[in-house]
């Protein structure tokens, strides 16, 4: 059997880790970008906004809530969530601080959405490679 390392990392770079673990998932942070924009949401209303079922949403809110991005206050049956101001002011510390140490020239930054153009030059390359057997009869079932 194996032997795992385990390295010990100040808790600034684990909450970092956990953090970005967290965000590491487009729901979860369509989710944020929600709370961001209107706080103290809850569940239904999150749901009314992203076409994915309750109990999807409910999970990703869950482990929002496990690395601390998100608060729960329980108002009768419902939960209101709200963004976690101070770990997200960690995260835009620390990635503010790494992305100034990082110079890319102009001519290399890309953006992070595609144009449809984009999109269309890609399928059409792909069919070019779309193997057709003109030799080969079609059998009608």
């Amino acid at each position: 059997m194996g032997i795992s390392k385990r390295l010990d990392f100040d808790t600034e770079t684990n909450a970092i880790g956990t953090i970005c673990k967290a965000l590491g998932h487009p729901t979860r942070i369509q989710i944020m970008t929600l709370l961001w924009k209107k706080d103290n949401r809850t569940c239904g209303e999150i749901v009314d906004l992203i076409p994915l079922a309750q109990s999807t949403i409910s999970k990703h809110l869950l482990e929002l809530k496990k690395a601390s991005l998100v608060t729960v206050k329980n108002e009768g049956k419902k939960a209101i969530y709200s963004v976690e101001v101070d770990n997200m002011q960690l995260l835009k510390k620390y990635l503010s601080s790494y992305l100034s140490t990082i110079e890319i020239p102009e001519k290399r930054k890309t953006t992070i959405l595609k144009t449809k153009q984009q999109f269309i030059t890609k399928k059409s390359y792909l069919k070019q490679y779309n193997y057709q057997f003109p030799d080969k009869v079609k059998v009608a079932i």
